[in-house]
């Protein structure tokens, strides 16, 4: 696979959690990539966490705008 073509399914990756609601809570980086751990908190007060591996510097890149966009829109 291409690196382009690992960028886009990361992408997707970050795009969907974002969509079904998760928000950025941690991020680990290191020589084999980052580490990016979403956490989405139910009605009820749950919690639900995801964690994916990113290894191409572009979606290091965006998931990174995905964050500064996220803290902008807080309250």
């Amino acid at each position: 696979m291409s690196e382009y073509q690992q960028f886009l399914k990361e992408r997707d990756l970050v795009d969907y959690y974002i969509q079904k609601g998760f928000q950025i809570k941690t991020i680990t980086e290191n020589l084999s990539g980052a580490y990016v751990y979403f956490e989405k908190k139910d009605s009820n007060g749950s919690k639900e966490t995801e964690t994916i591996h990113l290894l191409t510097p572009a979606a290091r890149k965006y998931f990174s705008v995905r964050l500064i966009q996220q803290q902008n829109c807080q309250p």
